[in-house]
Formats: structure tokens, C-alpha cells, sequence
């Protein structure tokens, strides 16, 4: 059974992931738990708000298929920044197919998703095959797979006791490549996993579309997860994105300290 300490000191400490390890020594060295959902339609917005964030965040999330300009040199760029401003990139995919069929859409097709985000997710309802799919080829990469075990999002068929128990049974058995969580709080003691939560906001409940928020206090030192994911909270209208940046990155590492 894994430590009780929640400490990011002590678990860097012990974990056993590589880019687990990157990721925490990061959260540690620039007092962070914040991630920005960068969920933006074209290249240069990407770019100018990784570069806004980069300096207040762990880790940016991406959903690379918004964009209706993609290309190589947005990845050569989006890399750069990322080494500039100390961040990881988790590619928010959803995989949730046959381990064959995300195979291919991990490693190959238009994005080569692999080969540059540090992480990416899937759901498990294909089974266990989709995770040793994706293990074939972001292991060999030094990449990390987050399991859906939950949704933010209300009347979500993932939030259900069952579902997230068989996604803590499938991860128990791939510690060496499944990194973690997105969930909206620890769910096992059984291994160090990382826990991801997005829905966070300080200033909103919901979105109008299913979307509730929660505040950091509530994630992080109730549910001790560990990443907040905060998407237009940050730079939505209006918003200043380097202010609510700093606002959010500050929330999230008090929140942690409570703990």
C-alpha cells in the first residue's frame, strides 16, 4: 500500500513513471497544481495562451482536433514553450476504442499524438485491451495514460460506483504506464496514483451546459486530488489570462498547503 503522505516532495520520491516524476518535480520547483484546458480553435490562440500560463502552470491540456489549423510547427512551437516555461502536455483525447484502432490513432494519422504530449486519456469501457493498445506505443516514449474513472459533467453514465471501481482494478494492474486519474477525487490507496480534476472555478457553478464547478478547497484538500484543470475560468471574456492565471495558481498550491 502506498504512503499516506500527499506531500508532492515525498511522492516524487517514490514514484516509479518517469514522466510521473517530471510532473511532480515540476509542481514542486514552481509551487503548482494548476493546469490550463487550452480548448481554443487555432494555432495562434494556442500558442499566445500557452506562452500567457506557462509560467503559473504544471501542465496544459490540449484538445488538438478543435484547431482548425493545424500543423507540424504548431507542435515544434507548442514544445518550445513547454521547455521555456517548465510545463507538461496532456493531450485530451477521450481514446475509447479497440486497442488495435487507438494504436493508430495514438501514433500515427494527422496529430502523432504521441510523439509529443506527455500525457493522454481514455475511457475503459472497450475493455482492457484499449490500455495495452496504448501502452504499445507511448511506454517505449516515456508517456503516461490517465483513466476517465469520472466526469465533471451532470448526469455523466461514467459516475457510477462500479465503472470507477473497474477503472481503479484496470489501473492496479498497469501501474507501470497508467499514471493516474481524472476524477474528481482519490480513489484508492492501493498505489500513488496522480488525480486530475477538471471543473474547477472560484467564481461559477455551471456553464448552462452540464458543466459544474468546484473550488480547489473542495478538490484538493477535501478530495485530495491533485491537478486542478481550470479552462475558461482563466481566459474566458473579458478575463485578464495572466491575472486569473496567477489567481488560480495561488488558489490551488493554498488549497494544497491545507491539506
Amino acid at each position: 500500500m502506498a504512503s499516506p503522505s500527499l506531500n508532492y516532495q515525498d511522492r516524487l520520491a517514490r514514484a516509479t513513471i518517469p514522466v510521473v516524476q517530471d510532473l511532480l518535480r515540476i509542481m514542486v520547483t514552481k509551487e503548482t497544481n494548476l493546469s490550463v484546458a487550452a480548448d481554443v480553435k487555432t494555432k495562434q490562440a494556442l500558442l499566445d495562451l500557452a506562452d500567457q500560463v506557462g509560467p503559473y502552470i504544471c501542465l496544459l491540456k490540449t484538445h488538438i482536433d478543435i484547431l482548425v489549423d493545424f500543423d507540424n510547427d504548431l507542435v515544434e512551437q507548442l514544445s518550445r514553450l513547454a521547455a521555456k516555461h517548465n510545463f507538461l502536455i496532456f493531450e485530451d483525447r477521450k481514446f475509447a476504442d479497440i486497442g488495435n484502432t487507438v494504436k493508430m490513432q495514438y501514433g500515427a494519422g494527422i496529430y502523432r499524438i504521441a510523439d509529443w504530449s506527455h500525457f493522454t486519456n481514455c475511457h475503459v469501457v472497450p475493455g482492457e485491451g484499449i490500455i495495452q493498445g496504448l501502452q504499445e506505443v507511448g511506454q517505449p516514449l516515456g508517456r503516461g495514460l490517465l483513466l476517465l474513472a469520472e466526469m465533471s459533467t451532470v448526469g455523466s453514465l461514467a459516475n457510477t460506483p462500479t465503472y470507477t471501481a473497474q477503472n481503479v482494478e484496470m489501473a492496479l494492474r498497469h501501474t507501470d504506464f497508467v499514471a493516474g486519474f481524472i476524477a474528481s477525487r482519490r480513489l484508492t490507496d492501493d498505489h500513488d496514483f496522480i488525480y486530475m480534476t477538471p471543473g474547477v472555478g472560484l467564481d461559477v457553478t455551471g456553464d448552462g451546459l452540464g458543466q459544474q464547478y468546484r473550488t480547489p478547497e473542495q478538490i484538493i484538500t477535501r478530495n485530495r486530488s491533485d491537478i486542478i484543470i481550470v479552462g475558461r475560468g482563466i481566459y474566458g471574456p473579458g478575463k485578464d489570462v495572466v491575472a486569473e492565471a496567477q489567481r488560480y495558481r495561488k488558489a490551488g498550491w493554498e488549497a494544497y498547503l491545507a491539506r
